[in-house]
């Protein structure tokens, strides 16, 4: 009896918005993947998924998985191993399984909940795609920071007191996860005196992208995909 050969983890990132965005190396795999698999709530459409839509082949096996929030890390574990069994069961079967990841796989991104969980049993390869700061940073058309400044990404969940000291021992910094917390940070960065700096964008390189003026953003109309990016004061 010949054993089967088990099936490959690809982790590629999709980047933030644009499906232009997406490399070369992703295209190529994703193109190749019997099976692509996505996360996404259980009341909305993957947004990884509509990203790169237009370039799948109509002839593979689509998997949807869903990781619950769970604010005890121990109660998270039994349901993310519930989650990933689909898609062990293709790699087991022996087919290659292509992991859409918004952004970067590694950066923020559910597939780490995979890798960590797969990448023992399974061949894996990351393929990194383009994240959410550097789309952002392009889209508002600024540089982020220069020569030896401190570039932060600093998630807008932090409490007021870390989220103050880190904006001040930072030259520059994105600041991620806003939604309900968004007039929390704007009233931090209002305390620093860095509202001028500072500049607001939704959903980054998308065809429905925003800059809006930080003043005039409305906290209860705030994303998830949003973000704030404070660029470094230094100057050429």
């Amino acid at each position: 009896m010949v054993a089967i050969q088990t099936g490959r983890l690809y982790g590629i990132g999709v980047g933030p918005g644009d499906p232009e965005l997406l490399t070369l190396k992703a295209f190529r795999l994703l193109q190749a993947a019997p099976v692509v698999a996505y996360q996404s709530a259980n009341d909305h459409e993957s947004i990884a998924r509509s990203i790169v839509a237009p370039y799948l082949t109509g002839k593979q096996i689509e998997v949807g998985f869903h990781f619950p929030r769970a604010l005890d890390p121990e109660a998270a574990q039994e349901l993310y191993a519930e989650a990933i069994k689909p898609i062990a069961a293709h790699l087991s079967a022996g087919r290659d399984v292509v992991v859409l990841c918004a952004g970067d796989p590694l950066f923020y991104g559910s597939f780490m909940y995979l890798f960590t969980r797969l990448a023992d049993r399974f061949i894996t390869e990351i393929v990194p795609g383009v994240s959410s700061p550097m789309g952002a940073a392009a889209a508002i058309g600024m540089p982020l920071c220069y020569r030896n400044d401190i570039f932060s990404v600093l998630s807008a969940t932090l409490s007021v007191e870390v989220l103050t000291t880190q904006l001040v021992n930072a030259d520059a910094v994105a600041i991620i996860k806003l939604r309900r917390h968004f007039d929390k940070v704007r009233q931090i960065l209002s305390d620093l005196d860095l509202l001028d700096r500072a500049k607001y964008i939704e959903r980054a390189t998308a065809t429905d992208q925003k800059i809006i003026s930080i003043e005039d953003v409305d906290p209860r109309d705030v994303p998830y995909f949003s973000m704030i990016i404070v660029p470094s004061k230094t100057k050429l």
